[in-house]
């Protein structure tokens, strides 16, 4: 069993890092998920912001999200709370997650269904991050407690190594993490949904068939 403690890992590297803020290129699955990650990573990295979830079915539910996205890192930048932080919206591509998931519909959410829809995205967010000469890339998934961070931390860190960008490990959800990403959502009033947005984990919320 990982016994890694993921938010250790990471006060090490911002405990080493220069004066001169590094590149971190953050997948972020949604606003109140990164309100947290944003608030006490910026203080550190120059951040760019990667929205790119093609798990999330309906295009109206993808368009809410990402307006809110881009929402809060204006009033963030307007607010000058670190270093100014970017955002870049990656393709709508819903096509690409039901391809992942064939042959795993069924699978709870958590299990492995889910464990490909990570690989996809923050496969995607390597590529990025390598292309654009990053220092790091991570992701805010690990804040929310349904997310298996020992699991994306593994995922994270083959990426990185297949791909020659380093991982900035995380769990999010330590050191009250989660609560205050709640307390920035209610201050910004952010859209908060109630599943992670795609069809399979939205039937399982409400008891029904895709």
């Amino acid at each position: 069993m990982n016994q890694t403690n993921y938010q250790k890992e990471l006060e090490k590297i911002l405990d080493k890092l220069s004066e001169e803020p590094k590149k971190l290129f953050l997948h972020s699955c949604c606003a109140p998920c990164s309100s947290y990650c944003l608030e006490y990573l910026c203080k550190y990295f120059a951040i760019t912001v990667f929205y790119y979830n093609p798990n999330i079915s309906a295009e109206s539910e993808y368009r809410k999200r990402v307006e809110e996205q881009k929402r809060l890192i204006a009033a963030y930048n307007e607010e000058k709370k670190g270093y100014p932080i970017e955002v870049i919206e990656g393709d709508y591509e819903p096509a690409r997650f039901f391809e992942i998931a064939k042959g795993y519909e069924s699978c709870p959410e958590g299990g492995e269904r889910c464990e490909r829809c990570f690989d996809l995205r923050l496969r995607e967010t390597a590529v990025r991050a390598r292309e654009g000469r990053y220092d790091y890339f991570g992701t805010t998934l690990t804040i929310s407690p349904l997310k298996n961070a020992a699991k994306l931390n593994e995922i994270g860190q083959a990426l990185g190594a297949e791909y020659g960008v380093e991982w900035l490990p995380s769990d999010f959800k330590k050191k009250n993490g989660y609560q205050r990403s709640i307390e920035l959502s209610a201050r910004y009033d952010l859209y908060r949904q109630d599943y992670c947005g795609c069809a399979f984990s939205k039937a399982e919320r409400r008891g029904e068939q895709v």
